[in-house]
């Protein structure tokens, strides 16, 4: 299928394109600050490599693209001065450079690194000459209508048709090229293809994960076995100490008595979990900017009535607002229901920051080019102090790559982020290392992969990947217990109610992260990130120089150990359920920002891995370390309600694919998650001597 989709990182299932974008062969990217050349600078003609996908073979060409052939595509503008913009994004987000905190207003900003308007004059210029006209335009591109002659005529490639899986779709037949008068003007052109990248969530619920695993289940003798009558007849759950209950009477597993899983958690436990609560912290003077598609009516309703039915403070007037365009919506049978993802990050920000300001920026649809305009338009407006983005996608699939233009656009948004001290962070990915092997059995994986590999755009080095763990608390008020990393293989209940089905089980869901192919170390992972984990890309493809690594941090996100969410569907009444994924780390890390943001008195983060990898080995962070773990906390028995029925699953948790946590940096969960120092890290230097040696002062790793 010859369209790809940002996916959405957390719980939710997601409606399959109906075209996304392939992701073939491999993709080597550079920031813009290093691809680019500076405005005023002379260069000569620049190819924009990727633009002719890796599916438009001679073998699959299907013929010329008649003439007249209507087209569109979106040009993508470039920095006046991309190399400074990439240097003063990295001084003021590095607690060691002088400029340091010497954030820029928005009309700084622009006025500084922005385009300027000789370059869209002469870009006008060039795509007009050709034919082409300018239908829509905002700071950071132009879009143009046309036909693929005039493309030609302005890119230098002529347009093929070539038959795919998805049916027959139009390519140019070689990488477009930008004339030297304007190539410093341009970072890349989206849209020569006719297929549509797009990306999905990273957020599921209980309920959709266990409908797509029991396709996977069709044909397994225990794919609709009910509950033995040694266990309760009701749904049941561990509610407090991790394993609390016993599911006695169960089938032996990895051992005899597996525990019930845990009931899903509500904010107050997750804030006592990671210190917000003792740091008396609530996130106050902070705003917090939350990026999906479209937009779900009742959504403050909705968050008001999940936080007083929890014990919680329901929005103060104002406190939450909304940027939405209905009436430019599109493509919404594509990419799927994106309520429950808005419900879950909206109410996970609330929940960890209850104070913080939240804008939901709701973009016109799950396409890339929607997305970044959601995201430019917050470092447009300063909408936001830290943006949570809660979709992914795959860079590598059968069907081709992920288009450069959208790297390099996303890229120029963050570091003009970075300038303005706005924090950007996304999920990594609910799928493992994202692998075929992965995919074949994951519960929110892309289908498309061709190879393990990490998503975009948490592989960004200008973005905070969150990962996910697996969080078990010590008891029901949420004090700290330990955390694995976040992965679960699943069994089901054999016929005869005797044994598990498969066992061990299979892969079923897992957070996200690995070795960005092509993408070099940026500097804040040097001396942190081992050159044995640097110099592997996710597809095991060794380099003589350190690569980017994912994730950065990691938070509670596993589908066992779930998050609850409410909301009111479209049509339906309001309900509470389950969620999982990196959906729920990403804007419970953006909450925690928030909270850090008041730590230190109000001032913004910026850009935040620079200070994040300087918090490395210290009690800012847990480390985890699923070594540490004993084998009998990392399984669980679900015993829910599926489709009317009560069923019974068993899970291994801490067993994510090609991924695990170990002690240090790892590719599962980074960093680690925020440990009882990471507050106080911000309100003193944090190398202060009783800050030193990573938080394991709330784990009982150790115990019985």
């Amino acid at each position: 299928m010859p369209a790809a989709a940002r996916s959405r990182l957390a719980g939710i299932a997601v409606a399959a394109p109906a075209a996304a974008v392939l992701v073939l062969g491999t993709l080597a990217f550079a920031s813009p600050a290093i691809a680019a050349t500076t405005a005023d600078q002379p260069s000569a003609a620049k190819e924009l490599v990727g633009t002719h996908p890796d599916w438009a073979t001679p073998q699959a060409d299907a013929g010329a693209v008649a003439a007249g052939t209507p087209a569109t595509a979106r040009v993508y503008l470039a920095s006046r001065d991309p190399q400074g913009l990439a240097a003063y994004a990295q001084a003021v987000s590095d607690e060691s450079s002088p400029e340091y905190g010497q954030f820029l207003s928005t009309a700084e900003a622009k006025a500084k690194f922005g385009t300027s308007d000789e370059q869209v004059k002469a870009v006008t210029q060039w795509l007009t000459s050709a034919g082409l006209k300018i239908s829509a335009s905002d700071p950071h591109y132009l879009q143009v209508t046309g036909t693929t002659d005039q493309l030609t005529k302005a890119l230098g490639a002529q347009f093929r048709n070539y038959r795919t899986d998805d049916g027959t779709h139009r390519a140019p037949a070689t990488d477009a090229v930008v004339p030297a008068s304007v190539a410093a003007d341009v970072t890349g052109v989206l849209g020569l293809a006719d297929t549509v990248q797009k990306s999905s969530s990273n957020a599921i619920s209980q309920a959709a994960a266990e409908q797509e695993a029991q396709a996977q289940d069709a044909g397994q003798a225990g794919a609709d076995v009910k509950a033995p009558k040694t266990l309760p007849t009701d749904p049941t759950c561990s509610d407090g100490k991790y394993g609390s209950k016993k599911a006695t009477g169960a089938p032996a597993g990895y051992e005899k008595n597996e525990p019930f899983a845990p009931c899903s958690y509500v904010p107050s436990q997750l804030r006592k979990a990671y210190g917000v609560t003792d740091a008396k912290l609530t996130g106050k003077g902070a705003t917090v900017a939350i990026v999906d598609a479209y937009g779900l009516g009742t959504m403050e309703a909705d968050a008001n009535h999940f936080s007083t039915a929890h014990g919680d403070q329901p929005f103060a007037p104002g406190q939450y607002k909304e940027v939405l365009t209905p009436n430019q919506w599109n493509n919404q049978a594509n990419c799927g229901d994106w309520s429950g993802e808005e419900a879950l990050d909206v109410e996970m920000v609330h929940g960890l920051a209850p104070d913080a300001n939240v804008v939901y920026v709701g973009a016109n649809s799950c396409e890339d080019q929607d997305l970044t305009a959601a995201l430019s338009n917050i470092v447009d407006n300063h909408l936001a102090d830290i943006v949570s983005n809660s979709y992914g996608e795959i860079m590598h699939g059968k069907s081709g790559d992920l288009d450069p233009a959208v790297i390099a656009a996303d890229n120029q948004v963050f570091q003009l982020g970075a300038t303005e001290g706005i924090t950007f962070m996304a999920s990594a990915g609910d799928c493992g290392d994202n692998s075929p092997g992965a995919a074949a059995t994951g519960a929110n994986c892309q289908a498309d992969t061709n190879q393990a590999q990490t998503q975009w755009p948490s592989s960004s080095p200008w973005i905070t990947a969150v990962g996910g763990t697996t969080l078990e608390l010590k008891n029901k008020a949420g004090d700290y217990g330990h955390e694995l990393s976040m992965g679960d293989d699943r069994s089901v209940l054999s016929a005869d109610q005797k044994s598990w089905t498969p066992f061990p089980g299979a892969f079923y869901f897992g957070g996200g992260g690995g070795v960005v192919k092509g993408e070099a170390q940026p500097w804040y992972q040097q001396g942190v990130v081992p050159d044995s984990i640097s110099t592997v890309a996710a597809d095991g493809t060794k380099s003589a120089t350190p690569q980017r690594a994912t994730p950065d941090v990691a938070m509670s996100g596993d589908l066992v150990a779930a998050t609850l969410v409410g909301y009111t569907p479209a049509g339906g009444a309001y309900s509470e359920g389950g969620y999982g994924g990196t959906s729920v780390s990403s804007p419970e890390f953006a909450g925690i920002e928030a909270d850090a943001i008041q730590a230190r008195g109000g001032r913004p983060i910026g850009f935040a891995n620079p200070g994040l990898y300087d918090r490395y080995n210290t009690r800012a962070f847990h480390d985890v370390n699923d070594a540490a773990v004993r084998t009998k906390r990392g399984n669980v028995v679900d015993l829910g309600m599926v489709g009317g029925q009560l069923k019974v699953r068993l899970y291994k948790v801490g067993a994510d694919y090609g991924l695990s946590a170990a002690q240090g940096y790892d590719t599962a969960t980074g960093l680690g998650s925020p440990g009882k120092g990471f507050f106080k890290s911000y309100t003193l230097k944090h190398d202060n001597a009783d800050n030193a040696g990573p938080d394991n002062s709330g784990d009982d790793n150790q115990q019985d």
